[in-house]
C-alpha cells in the first residue's frame, strides 16, 4: 500500500485560504483578562445572570492588589499581603481558561489562545490591562531594579527593592520619575517620593540630600483643587520639580539619568545617588495589533457606555480601554456596573436609551507622608467628586488609614465579588 501526496492537487485559492481551526469551545460571554476589571465584571455578571455562561481567559495563577505596592516600597506592608490566588478571586460560576490570548478576531467572534486553539463568544469584554515598557528607557533592565540605587514600585518582584534602596540611601540626590501619561495609578510616582522624604528625615539624611521629581506632565496634578494642596506639600518638603521631562536613558555604572523635554529634543542630565523609575506604559501588543484598537492602540469604546462603536457585542473597561480617565482600580469599580448593565441590555435587545452612562469617575489616594493622605476623586471634566462629607483636598490621617486597611478589604471582599 502506498500513500500519495495530495498537496499538489489543492487549488491555489484553497491553499491560500484561512486555515485557522474552528473554535474548540464557545461561551456566551468571554472576558479576556482576570485582573481588577475582568474579575469585577465577571463577578457582577455571575450575580445578575440566572445561568451564567461566562469564561475568563487569564494566564496568571496569582492576582495582585497593586495599590498597596506604594506602602510596600515605603516599608509599611509586606508584599505577600498584596497577592492571592487567581482562583480565589474569580467567581465560582465562571469558567477559568488559564491561557493567554494572542489575537482578537471580532469579525468572527473569536479569540486565539497561546496554544493555538480558539474560543468563540457571543459577547466579549476586554480587560487585559496595560503594558510596562521598561525597554523604552535606554540602559535599563528589570534585573537592575532594587540594586545600585535603581528601584521601582511598579512590580510585585521589584517593590521590596524600593524599601531596600531607601534604607541604604545615605544622602545625595534622589530622583523620582514619571513618564508622560497614560500610566496606571498616575499618583504613585509621587506617593513614594513623599514617603521617601519622610524616611530620609527620620534617619537624619534629608538635610544632605536633594529630592527631585521629574515628570512628563505640565504640573503636579491635573485637578486644580488637589494640585493646590500637593504644591504646598512640595514646597513644605523642599522638593525640586522638573515638569515636561521624560526619562530616556540611564547609565547605571555612572549613576547618570538623561531626560528629554516633552516639547522638543533638549536633553538634561542628572547625577543621582538613587532613582525611582516609573516605566513608560502603553497598550498591550495583542490589543494594539487588533481590529479593536483605536489610533493610539487602546480598545476603542464609547466613553459613556463602554461599548465598541465598531462591534456592538464588544465592551471594554480598565487600563486597556480608550476611556479618557485615570487608569485606577477606583475607576474600574464605577465602570464595571455600567458595562454589565449595558451588556445585559444589549443581550436582551433593549435600545441604547436604556443604557447607563459612566461619568469618568476616578480616585487617587495620594499618600503625602506616613499617616497623611489626600483623597482625590474626580470625573471626566476634572471636577472633584467627593465620597465623604468633608474637605478631601486636605491631608488626613483618617484617609491614610482608609488606604492602609479599608480599601484593600473593599477590593477583595467587595469590588472583586461584585458587591460594589
Amino acid at each position: 500500500m502506498t500513500t500519495q501526496s495530495v498537496s499538489s492537487d489543492i487549488p491555489d485559492a484553497l491553499a491560500s485560504a484561512d486555515v485557522r481551526p474552528k473554535p474548540t469551545r464557545h461561551h456566551q460571554i468571554v472576558i479576556v483578562g482576570g485582573g481588577a476589571g475582568g474579575a469585577t465584571a465577571a463577578a457582577h455578571l455571575c450575580r445578575k445572570l440566572r445561568d451564567p455562561d461566562v469564561a475568563v481567559i487569564e494566564p496568571s495563577e496569582t492576582h495582585d492588589y497593586q495599590p498597596l505596592w506604594t506602602l510596600v516600597g515605603g516599608g509599611v506592608v509586606n508584599k505577600e499581603k498584596t497577592r492571592c490566588h487567581e482562583i480565589d478571586v474569580l467567581p465560582k460560576k465562571a469558567s477559568w481558561i488559564r491561557q493567554a490570548v494572542t489575537s482578537f478576531e471580532p469579525d468572527e467572534n473569536a479569540v486565539t489562545l497561546a496554544d493555538g486553539s480558539r474560543v468563540g463568544y457571543d459577547y466579549l469584554i476586554v480587560a487585559v490591562g496595560i503594558k510596562l515598557n521598561w525597554e523604552q528607557v535606554k540602559g535599563l533592565s528589570v534585573e537592575q531594579l532594587g540594586h545600585d540605587g535603581v528601584c521601582s514600585n511598579y512590580g510585585y518582584d521589584t517593590c521590596e527593592g524600593t524599601w531596600r534602596t531607601l534604607r541604604e540611601f545615605q544622602g545625595g540626590t534622589a530622583v523620582f520619575t514619571m513618564p508622560p501619561p497614560p500610566i496606571k495609578c498616575a499618583g504613585a510616582p509621587q506617593k513614594i517620593m513623599y514617603l521617601a522624604d519622610d524616611h530620609f528625615r527620620k534617619r537624619g539624611v534629608r538635610d544632605r540630600s536633594r529630592v527631585i521629581y521629574a515628570a512628563g506632565t505640565p504640573g503636579i496634578f491635573s485637578v486644580k483643587e488637589f494640585a493646590a494642596t500637593l504644591n504646598k506639600v512640595i514646597e513644605r518638603k523642599g522638593i525640586e520639580t522638573m515638569f515636561k521631562q521624560r526619562l530616556v536613558e540611564i547609565v547605571p555604572n555612572e549613576r547618570r539619568a538623561i531626560f528629554q523635554s516633552t516639547e522638543g529634543e533638549e536633553l538634561t542630565e542628572i547625577k543621582y545617588d538613587m532613582i525611582h523609575i516609573t516605566p513608560p506604559q502603553g497598550p498591550p501588543d495583542v490589543v494594539r495589533n487588533s481590529p479593536l484598537a483605536n489610533e493610539a492602540g487602546w480598545v476603542k469604546v464609547d466613553k459613556a457606555t463602554l461599548q465598541s462603536p465598531d462591534y456592538p457585542n464588544v465592551f471594554s473597561l480598565g487600563d486597556a480601554s480608550s476611556l479618557p480617565t485615570s487608569k485606577t482600580g477606583a475607576a474600574v469599580r464605577k465602570e464595571a456596573p455600567v458595562l454589565v448593565h449595558n451588556l445585559m441590555a444589549t443581550m436582551n435587545g433593549r435600545p441604547s436609551s436604556d443604557f447607563k452612562t459612566y461619568d469618568g469617575y476616578a480616585s487617587c489616594p495620594l499618600v503625602t507622608g506616613y499617616g497623611k493622605l489626600v483623597l482625590a476623586e474626580f470625573d471626566y471634566d476634572l471636577k472633584p467628586k467627593p465620597s465623604f462629607p468633608f474637605d478631601t483636598t486636605k491631608e488626613r490621617w483618617s484617609m491614610y488609614q482608609l488606604k492602609r486597611y479599608g480599601l484593600p478589604m473593599l477590593y477583595w471582599r467587595g469590588m472583586c465579588k461584585g458587591r460594589l
